[in-house]
């Protein structure tokens, strides 16, 4: 089973992913995560990529894809992945698409969480405080919050039309959001 958890900085995105990967076995499979193990650990990937982005490139699409693919076909996954802040591109959900066709598999949903800008900001804030993180405060959250928009109206259109896309109440609190997901999961 393959899920993508989309939803802005705060939703609960990361936060649901934990909890399916340590209920269903899942997967949680940040690239972001993906992108610093594979630099820190000095993979042959790691190196390539760290190439790239000292140069202050994104890492191209190709190579996103093909770290994604190492981990999709190793046991680590045996049971699926929740994908947590990718695709980002229309471009980029084709070829996961065709990626996990080559490996047998599919992505089976896609959940929006849908949190309103007041409850992420006081999210984001609760969060900073209890985690500290430099990049939880409300400047660089409105950015974080722009970006997430400009790629969900791009990538989500194209998994609405095929029908992949639900949407899910992310203002409710943890545990009924999770009770939410368990539904959606147990109906794949």
């Amino acid at each position: 089973m393959n899920i993508i958890l989309f939803g802005p900085p705060g939703a609960g995105k990361g936060t649901q992913a934990k909890i399916l990967e340590e209920e269903y076995g899942l997967k949680q499979l940040s690239t972001g995560d993906m992108l610093r193990a594979e630099i820190s650990g000095e993979t042959d990937l790691g190196l390539e990529m760290k190439v790239i982005m000292d140069q202050g490139k994104l890492v191209p699409d190709e190579i996103v894809i093909r770290m994604i693919r190492a981990y999709v076909d190793s046991e680590v996954c045996s049971k699926g992945a929740v994908f947590d802040g990718f695709p980002r591109t229309q471009a980029q959900a084709q070829a996961l698409d065709a990626m996990l066709a080559e490996c047998g598999k599919k992505i089976d949903k896609v959940i929006e969480l849908q949190v309103d800008d007041t409850a992420l900001i006081s999210r984001i804030q609760k969060r900073a405080k209890e985690e500290g993180r430099s990049d939880d405060n409300v400047e660089a959250f409105k950015v974080r919050l722009d970006a997430y928009r400009n790629y969900s109206a791009e990538v989500l259109p194209y998994y609405k039309e095929k029908g992949l896309h639900t949407q899910l109440d992310g203002m409710q609190d943890i545990e009924s959001v999770s009770e939410a997901l368990r539904a959606i999961v147990s109906d794949l």
